[in-house]
C-alpha cells in the first residue's frame, strides 16, 4: 500500500476544475461529490487541485463565494437548510447532515503500479483513499492552518463541526462471533464479504433473492456475530454546540473500536483539559468559549500544531501522549488580535489504527439538529511540524 503523501498548500494556481460562473456573479455551486473510501476522484471532481466534496450535493450546500474573498481568492461557502439532513444519526431515529471538503482522496493514477484487482478490492474494503494524497502517518507531528468566517446571523443553538480530523480504519480488522480479534488478509476479508453484508461495524448474513425482473439481489439477514473496524468519533474537531465554540480531542487506544462505548464529552458540562474517560477512550474539551463571545463577521484564522498520540497497536497501550497547540487570530478595529487558546497541552489525541489522519472542513451537523447553518471557510495549509516548535 502506498505511504502517505503530504501536500503542503492548497494552491489556486493548481486548479484542476475551473468552474464557470453560474447563476450568480458571486456564487458558483460545486455539485460533484466523491465517496473517498469507495471511489477514486475523477478530474472534474477535484476542486482547486486539492479537495473533493462529500455529503449532500444540493447546489446551495457548497459554493465558491466571490463576494467573501480570502487573501484575494474566493472562499468556500457552506450551507445546510433545515431539510438537508440525509444521514442516520448516532442514536436510533436521529439524523445528521454533511457538506464538506475532504483533503484526502485517491485518483486512478495512484493505482497505476498495481494489478487491476487492487482497485476493485480497495472498493470492497473501503480503503481507496489509503492509496492517495492528504493523510499523515500515525504518531506524526503536523502543523495545520485554516480560516473561518462566521456571520452574525448564525443561530447560537447550532450543532455543527466546521473542521475535523479523521482516522482511517481498515475493515480487515475484525472479531469473530467468539470475540477473537484478528487482522485478515485481503483474500480472507473478500471471502467474508462474499457471505456477509456490513451495516456500519455489524456483519449480517447475506441473503440471495430473485426480484420480479429475474435479477439477483442481496439483502441483509440477521446479525451473525462478526464485527469489523469502522472507526469512531473524530480525533479532533472544531465546532459549535450547546451555546459554545469548542475544540474537542478524542482518543481510542483499543485495537478494534468498541462502537458501544460512547465516551464523548459535552462542551457545556466539561471543564477545559479535564478529560472524560472510559477503559480505552478519552474525550477532552481542549478549549471552549461562549458562542456570543466568538468573533463574527470577520475571518478567524486557526494555527493548529499536533503531535498525534502514539499507540501500541495490538497491545492497546499508549506509547507516547500527544500534544496540542492552537493560536487563534483575527482583525478587530483595524488591529490584529492573537490568542494562544491551547498552549502546548499534553493530551490524548488519535486512534489506534495502522493508518493515520486526514482533514475535512465544512458543515457536519450533528446531535439531531436541523437548525440552518451557513458560514465560509478558506486558507487551508498543512505540513510536517518543524523540529523545536
Amino acid at each position: 500500500m502506498r505511504t502517505a503523501v503530504l501536500i503542503p498548500l492548497c494552491l489556486w494556481s493548481l486548479v484542476t476544475v475551473s468552474p464557470v460562473r453560474a447563476q450568480s456573479d458571486n456564487l458558483t455551486p460545486l455539485k460533484e461529490r466523491v465517496n473517498v473510501q469507495a471511489d477514486s476522484a475523477r478530474t472534474n471532481q477535484i476542486i482547486n487541485g486539492c479537495w473533493v466534496a462529500v455529503g449532500t450535493n444540493k447546489p446551495h450546500t457548497i459554493q465558491l463565494d466571490y463576494s467573501r474573498p480570502f487573501q484575494g481568492k474566493p472562499s468556500y461557502r457552506f450551507e445546510l437548510k433545515q431539510e438537508d439532513n440525509t444521514l442516520e444519526g448516532y442514536a436510533q431515529g436521529e439524523t445528521k447532515g454533511r457538506a464538506e471538503l475532504c483533503y484526502c482522496y485517491a485518483v486512478a493514477n495512484d493505482f497505476r503500479n498495481y494489478p487491476a484487482t487492487e482497485y476493485l478490492n480497495a472498493q470492497k474494503m473501503k480503503t481507496v483513499y489509503h492509496y492517495g494524497k492528504g493523510s499523515c502517518p500515525q504518531g506524526s507531528s503536523m502543523s495545520y492552518t485554516f480560516s473561518v468566517y462566521i456571520p452574525r446571523t448564525l443561530d447560537k443553538e447550532v450543532s455543527t463541526i466546521f473542521a475535523q480530523w479523521h482516522g482511517m480504519p481498515s475493515r480487515t480488522l475484525v472479531s469473530d462471533p467468539d470475540g477473537k480479534v484478528m487482522r485478515l488478509s485481503v483474500e480472507e476479508f473478500l471471502e467474508l464479504e462474499k457471505r456477509m453484508i456490513f451495516k456500519k461495524n455489524i456483519a449480517h448474513d447475506k441473503i440471495t433473492k430473485i426480484n420480479s425482473k429475474g435479477d439477483t439481489i442481496y439483502k441483509a439477514g440477521k446479525p451473525n456475530g462478526w464485527l469489523i473496524e469502522q472507526g469512531g468519533y473524530p480525533p479532533l474537531a472544531f465546532g459549535f454546540s450547546q451555546g459554545y465554540f469548542y475544540i474537542k480531542a478524542n482518543s481510542d487506544r483499543k485495537w478494534l473500536t468498541d462502537k458501544t462505548d460512547r465516551c464523548n464529552v459535552n462542551p457545556d458540562k466539561a471543564e477545559i483539559m479535564k478529560p472524560v474517560t472510559s477503559t480505552y477512550k478519552a474525550s477532552t474539551i481542549a478549549y471552549k468559549m461562549p458562542f456570543d463571545s466568538f468573533p463574527k463577521d470577520c475571518w478567524i484564522t486557526f494555527r493548529v500544531d499536533i503531535d498525534w498520540t502514539l499507540y501500541g497497536k495490538e497491545k492497546e497501550t499508549i506509547l507516547k501522549p500527544g500534544l496540542l497547540d492552537v493560536i487563534m487570530s483575527y482583525q478587530q478595529a483595524g488591529k490584529e488580535v492573537k490568542k494562544h487558546i491551547v498552549n502546548k497541552e499534553e493530551i490524548l489525541i488519535g486512534r489506534n489504527d495502522e493508518e493515520g489522519y486526514y482533514f475535512k472542513f465544512g458543515i457536519y451537523r450533528v446531535g439531531n439538529s436541523t437548525i440552518p447553518v451557513l458560514y465560509n471557510l478558506a486558507g487551508y495549509e498543512e505540513h510536517e511540524k518543524s523540529s523545536g516548535k
